[in-house]
């Protein structure tokens, strides 16, 4: 009995180890963006809000509604929100403080962050962020009350 009372005990601390190992691993998987390169919602709306600080660029270059104080650019999955993007970016300094979004979908289905971000360090803009929107601009700004153009 107390050898099948141990059994019992290794099988189900067994199980639930997997049970947490998957959970983590499911939340690995959605980190899609290595932190250096997003900025919180958070931290983004602190800045909007504190009239002394300075304020990064803030490109839309999806299919959503304007942040405030964002400039809203043509769809960057396509060549013409591309090539608007680095019109934007010609007079610039490389080391300009600037922050993209899209927020139309999940960042893994996210068909305009990725082309957007990567022309941002092909061109050599070292101090970019995608705003961590991972989930949608509605679930991740909006709902949250934070500030979007009139």
């Amino acid at each position: 009995m107390r050898k099948f009372k141990f059994l019992c005990i290794n099988i189900l601390a067994c199980l639930l180890f997997g049970v947490t190992a998957k959970a983590q691993d499911l939340s690995l998987k959605k980190q899609v963006w290595p932190d250096k390169y997003l900025m919180g919602t958070k931290t983004l709306v602190n800045i909007l809000e504190n009239p002394r600080a300075a304020k990064p660029t803030i490109y839309n270059i999806g299919f959503v509604g304007n942040i405030k104080g964002a400039k809203k650019l043509a769809a960057a999955s396509k060549e013409e929100g591309l090539a608007q993007l680095k019109s934007e970016l010609k007079d610039k300094p490389k080391t300009s403080p600037i922050v993209i979004y899209c927020g139309c979908c999940p960042f893994e289905h996210c068909p305009n962050v990725k082309p957007a971000f990567a022309l941002l360090q092909k061109l050599g803009y070292t101090n970019a962020k995608i705003l961590n929107l991972p989930t949608s601009i509605k679930a991740d700004w909006t709902d949250k009350g934070y500030p979007m153009a009139k």
